[in-house]
């Protein structure tokens, strides 16, 4: 059937559906913002935060996990205004400290007696009738506080930061305003990172200095506002933000632009689903953060000031989240993606690191395996211009390391991204140069990761592996599936291994090594095996034996990995920048990126009964699911815009293209879907795409 023929008879189908979603409540109130936020379950905070921004306020408590905060500490030592979302390390940020207190009594902790929060806000009240509403903007925020009687004042501690890693602070009082910059040493202190600030003192409240980065305001209102703002460039920018955002009714900006964000995806299904589905949405739009100013100015990693017509961002952990989180957003929100992914193609103008450098204009991780995102957008039709860094990619690619077991593989892949960058740039012979250090990776896999009989493949950090053993990583060759299957010894034998890998339960989801390994089978002759496994691990029973703090069977865990809740996911399992939030969102959805570097998604079932991602009011993408039972995850048939699709992905196109794909499921596997026309990544033909013909 053409899509034509398709459109006419399902026009109501289509109102009916997009009706039925628009109908409900804001989607903020779906989203659980205190999910993930106590102990080692996810690493994240509730903070009053707004969209891909700097500025993030949260509570800074005693004890607290590795964003400041913890669900159920009660004695709270202030309010803090920066941090990376579910990172290790012991975290990032935690910068300008400001505690209110009753009385001359700065220095006493506040009890928490009540808490709610949602995103852009968060709210508490205190046992000596203090309460704290804080509203957050794009690089902006505000935090109000209420007192119960007008002797009252404010502590500010310039000098506080997370983990003791505060640098070096300058400031001066002006107008109204502390202003000045703060640098602070970031994750895992790998580089530091200044951040230009201004700060609105209360009107008739008098100041009076405590040490060179301590300062008290004493006064006898009983609601003031401390409004704060922050720049990379410096801080007049900042203090021009706040006077421009003072008349904002913030916390309905912020719901405001929360709201048009989640809706860019509207699902149906039961209710516990979908607050779980935007709940973890809502964690995967938090970072990278946005660093330029309205007229295109910003300070780059060198420490330099730019200017750029596009938005610029920064804040990354692409080890992390150039997995799941960026695909996520590539696919989903494409209009942002395209500056996000020019922002790290630019930071190799300027002494692109690994890590960090020592000028960084906001909190960050680290930047392995940029190659491959950039592969990434490049395949997927985003416009980055390659050959302006192309001297700075090659001297990266030239200076990866085979120093480890594991390295050789990743290395591996971005050389293989080296020679798809150079392909895109058309320089054929450089591209077949890199393609054959590529396959070197063959040898390296065979003298570490063939014999799987060996005394300590599942052991953590087996011969200098970094978080991972032998039996995770040893599939981490997601650019030659087809030669990895050569080399364990055929098909059959490599399904055997796989099959072996998870019933020996050696699959690891608390972190980030082996996340593509459930998805493996989708490139096999038993793609059900994928759809019974994303199925499990988003919504079912797992038996997870690895955490990042032990080896195999040490304390193991049986239960459900996602959960709704302040103690969300496995132990040890950092959400990474929004990396595993992102992985649950996608495979939610029926999408997973088949290899990183290819415009394609693996297809299995959703776990809604629809659902449609609105690009814009002319162009969507419809997902149906016909036969809909909550607890079926086999796909019996699919259909693409009214014609019968047998395979089992899609390409980047197809989607942003918009349509309506109809997937229909049933009780047992349908052995004969999806092994056929299948994409299984190969490099003999590393940058080829199979035909893709619809029976």
């Amino acid at each position: 059937m053409s899509f034509h023929k398709w459109i006419i008879p399902n026009l109501l189908f289509l109102s009916f559906f997009s009706l039925s979603l628009s109908a409900q409540e804001k989607l903020t109130e779906r989203v659980n913002v205190f999910l993930g936020t106590s102990g080692d379950h996810g690493q994240m905070s509730p903070a009053a935060s707004h969209p891909f921004s700097l500025m993030s306020i949260a509570p800074q408590t005693k004890p607290h996990n590795h964003t400041g905060y913890e669900y159920y500490a009660k004695e709270y030592i202030g309010f803090t205004h920066t941090r990376i979302e579910g990172v290790g390390c012991t975290g990032a940020g935690g910068n300008i400290l400001i505690r209110p207190f009753l009385g001359n009594d700065h220095s006493k902790i506040l009890i928490k007696q009540s808490q709610k929060a949602s995103p852009g806000n968060y709210s508490v009240s205190f046992e000596n009738g203090i309460e704290a509403q804080l509203n957050s903007g794009l690089n902006y925020g505000v935090n109000n506080f209420s007192f119960p009687q007008v002797d009252n004042g404010v502590y500010i501690d310039l000098s506080f930061a997370l983990a003791g890693r505060f640098k070096a602070e300058k400031h001066r009082l002006e107008e109204g305003f502390i202003k000045g910059w703060i640098e602070t040493e970031t994750t895992c202190s790998r580089g530091v990172y200044r951040l230009y600030f201004a700060l609105k003192l209360p009107p008739d409240y008098k100041f009076k200095k405590l040490s060179d980065h301590e300062y008290l305001l004493k006064g006898n209102s009983e609601e003031i506002q401390v409004p704060i703002a922050f720049s990379s460039v410096n801080s007049e920018y900042a203090m021009q933000r706040v006077i421009n955002n003072q008349s904002l009714d913030l916390k309905k900006e912020s719901e405001k632009k929360w709201d048009k964000l989640l809706s860019r995806v509207t699902v149906e299904g039961e209710e516990d689903r979908v607050n779980l589905f935007y709940s973890l949405l809502y964690r995967g739009l938090q970072a990278p953060y946005q660093i330029s100013e309205f007229d295109g100015s910003y300070r780059a990693i060198n420490g330099s000031i730019q200017s750029s017509q596009n938005t610029i961002y920064n804040g990354w952990a692409i080890w992390d989240n150039y997995r799941e989180q960026l695909p996520m957003l590539s696919l989903i929100y494409p209009d942002e993606y395209l500056d996000i992914a020019k922002s790290i193609a630019n930071l190799y103008r300027f002494g692109k690191q690994e890590w960090a450098t020592s000028h960084e204009p906001s909190p960050t991780v680290r930047t392995e395996h940029a190659l491959v995102v950039l592969l990434d957008a490049v395949r997927k039709g985003y416009n980055i211009d390659l050959k302006s860094i192309r001297d700075d990619l090659l001297k990266e690619a030239r200076e990866l390391k085979y120093n480890s077991p594991d390295k050789t593989l990743e290395t591996s892949y971005d050389k293989w991204a080296m020679a798809g960058l150079l392909k895109e740039m058309g320089d054929e012979e450089m591209t077949e140069q890199y393609l054959e250090e590529t396959n070197n990776y063959k040898n390296y896999w065979k003298k570490d990761f063939a014999d799987i009989s060996r005394d300590d493949v599942d052991h953590m950090q087996a011969r200098g592996l970094y978080q991972g053993t032998i039996w995770q990583y040893r599939w981490f060759v997601p650019f030659d599936l087809a030669g990895l299957k050569m080399l364990t010894g055929g098909e059959d034998v490599f399904l055997d291994q796989l099959d072996q890998f998870f019933a020996d339960f050696n699959y690891n989801h608390a972190n980030q090594p082996d996340l593509q390994v459930p998805g493996i089978y989708n490139a096999t002759k038993k793609p059900w095996k994928s759809q019974k496994l994303f199925r499990q691990i988003l919504l079912d029973t797992m038996v997870q034996t690895y955490f990042n703090n032990n080896s195999k069977g040490v304390d193991p865990y049986i239960g459900r990995i996602y959960k709704n809740k302040p103690r969300a996911y496995l132990r040890t399992m950092d959400d990474d920048a929004g990396t595993m939030s992102s992985w649950f969102v996608m495979r939610s959805l029926g999408l997973s990126a088949a290899n990183v570097g290819s415009p394609v998604y693996y297809l299995t079932a959703p776990i809604f009964r629809g659902y449609t991602i609105n690009y814009s009011e002319d162009k969507r993408f419809t997902v149906k699911v016909k036969n809909y039972k909550k607890d079926w995850f086999y796909i019996k048939s699919a259909k693409l815009n009214g014609s019968t699709l047998n395979r089992n992905w899609l390409t980047q196109q197809e989607i942003l293209n918009g349509g309506h794909l109809e997937i229909e499921l049933s009780e047992t596997p349908n052995r004969k879907w999806g092994i056929h026309n299948q994409f299984v990544t190969d490099l003999e033909h590393p940058f080829n795409m199979p035909e893709r013909t619809e029976q």
